[in-house]
């Protein structure tokens, strides 16, 4: 073996298939992450579920899951976020190893350290409800589509973050007050 040689599986290209996944209502997905968003823990639903073994996701980073229509601008929205040290609750949909793909409500906190410092991030993710993902489906669509009308990543997302602003303008809510609408079942 050589020396650089990285014991890890390679990285594959996932395609999705279009086959949704589900989990139960009382199961909780679970994963940290260091500053630079890479897996340091992942519970065995959030193995189960992303049908991806445990070894061959620590130290990965978590995009190994990131599906192609999930918004760069909701991203941006949770870096953001959390280098502002605020938690941040988002509807994501994820894809699996396998190309299936499955939406999930998540909580993604900071985790502090005994020094007051960010050491990484913790994720919380439940199964959302049926009503929320056909209001945010139709939404995140729309973003997507705007930001791949830019080539450069950073033009996409900012694209996509200011068109995600401006429906939330004309729905005069904040990301925040949109999820917890959704969350609730009470549609801002």
């Amino acid at each position: 073996m050589s020396a650089n040689h990285d014991a890890r599986p390679t990285a594959r290209i996932v395609r999705p298939t279009g086959v949704e996944r589900s989990f139960g209502q009382d199961e909780v997905i679970v994963t940290k992450t260091d500053l630079k968003g890479r897996i340091t823990y992942a519970n065995d639903v959030f193995c189960r579920v992303s049908a991806i073994e445990e070894a061959e996701l620590l130290g990965r980073p978590h995009s190994v899951i990131r599906h192609p229509d999930m918004p760069k601008a909701v991203f941006q929205l949770l870096w953001d976020t959390l280098r502002s040290r605020q938690e941040l609750f988002a509807y994501v949909v994820n894809l699996a190893g396998d190309g299936a793909h499955y939406w999930v409500l998540a909580h993604i906190t900071p985790s502090i350290g005994p020094g007051g410092d960010v050491v990484g991030y913790h994720s919380n993710r439940r199964l959302p409800d049926a009503r929320a993902i056909r209001e945010i489906d139709p939404l995140y669509r729309s973003l997507v589509a705007e930001e791949k009308r830019h080539h450069n990543s950073a033009e996409a997302a900012r694209a996509g973050c200011d068109l995600l602003q401006e429906l939330l303008t004309d729905r005069r809510t904040s990301y925040d007050r949109f999820v917890w609408s959704l969350a609730s079942g009470a549609v801002a």
